[in-house]
């Protein structure tokens, strides 16, 4: 079992208070967003053998199990984060495998380098995510019924969305909700955020079901991405609920503390609020036009007291316990890889004592006993 040092990624939109306070450190006054648990490349737990991708690469059977090597290769198919957001993410999509391995070769035959600011596909992998709260948390997620989109819209009494009211209303769902994004996010530039200027204002004045775009529109001032996200459903978050983002579904995270655990890819394909790079066409062909209940998770108890997070996807399996001082040890053993990240109280986990924030590896087929009063979630592989 490895003690993990973890890197915290200082990305603008980061709260910067929410890490530090759950790790009990003063706030240095700059954002910080995510801390990331694993091996991806890009900033590699750390262990007392070395960063954790080199010690996979040099044993990867020994550390991920056979199982895991056969279905995913020698690299760990997960990254476990505590994301924290103090303004909203751009709002965004990811491919599903087959298409992320066709843009991933279309992109290389055509020589487009891997850092380019407009490449889509980093690698050949889909990037599922699952989001956990542990503080109430916002976020988009899904489209909402066309005809909800339009009341929202025809609300704000902005004479420019009323082409979007109608279409909305003119036509069956998923051609309703692809005219709509296309059309906002293909608008003129200077006009759109005239009209997103518009709507922040109505958004401001008319508050209650409004003020998480007023918010959002506060931070991307003139961006399409604003109305597009008045397309989504909005969904706050108790702790301990979560949701799965499947491929195809737009979504943006807007505030709050949680624990996220995805599949180790960089895939992503942006819609608005952001100033980087937004390929419309390509976003177009990703996106899943079908309106959806967002699908709040909760989690579902076993016997032992593990509360499972069910997804549909194998690449990871993210559960929790909630400990109580004095209950009997819980044996925690996988024939795949484990990281185990204490949220609340004080974790033992074999030798190594756990306080908020802090995590460890555990190898394939090594068992981690478990103690204390506290909660842990655990992240692993469905092999």
């Amino acid at each position: 079992m490895d003690r993990l040092e973890n890197t915290v990624r200082p990305y603008a939109w980061g709260s910067t208070t929410a890490i530090p306070r759950l790790l009990g450190e003063e706030p240095t006054g700059e954002p910080q967003a995510e801390m990331w648990m694993g091996a991806h490349p890009g900033a590699p737990s750390r262990t007392s053998r070395g960063p954790l991708n080199e010690v996979i690469d040099k044993a990867p059977e020994e550390e991920l199990g056979s199982r895991t090597v056969a279905r995913f290769g020698p690299r760990l198919p997960f990254l476990l984060k505590i994301l924290a957001a103090g303004a909203p993410l751009s709002l965004q999509v990811h491919p599903d495998l087959e298409q992320a391995k066709e843009g991933y070769a279309d992109e290389e035959r055509r020589g487009i380098p891997v850092d380019a600011p407009h490449r889509n596909y980093k690698d050949a992998n889909h990037k599922p995510e699952l989001i956990c709260a542990l503080t109430e948390f916002d976020g988009l997620c899904g489209f909402r019924a066309p005809d909800e989109a339009a009341e929202l819209l025809a609300g704000l009494g902005v004479d420019s969305l009323k082409p979007y009211v109608d279409l909305l209303h003119a036509h069956p769902e998923e051609d309703a909700l692809r005219e709509v994004l296309t059309a906002v996010l293909s608008a003129d530039p200077e006009a759109m955020a005239h009209t997103v200027g518009e709507a922040a204002i109505a958004c401001a004045r008319l508050g209650g079901a409004y003020a998480p775009y007023a918010d959002i529109a506060h931070h991307y001032p003139g961006d399409p991405g604003v109305i597009a996200a008045m397309l989504l459903n909005y969904v706050q978050l108790q702790p301990g609920e979560a949701l799965y983002l499947g491929a195809g579904v737009p979504h943006a995270y807007l505030d709050g503390l949680g624990v996220e655990i995805m599949a180790n890819s960089d895939n992503v394909l942006r819609c608005g609020l952001t100033p980087k790079h937004v390929d419309v066409p390509e976003l177009l062909r990703i996106v899943r036009f079908e309106a959806s209940d967002p699908g709040v998770l909760r989690p579902e108890a076993s016997a032992d007291g593990e509360e499972v997070y069910e997804t549909p996807i194998d690449e990871f399996r993210l559960s929790r316990y909630v400990l109580a001082e004095g209950a009997v040890p819980r044996e925690l053993t996988r024939a795949t890889p484990q990281i185990l990240l204490c949220t609340a109280g004080t974790v033992r986990a074999g030798e190594l004592l756990l306080a908020p924030g802090q995590s460890v590896f555990v190898p394939a087929g090594e068992t981690a006993e478990v103690s204390g009063a506290g909660t842990v979630f655990r992240a692993t592989v469905v092999a």
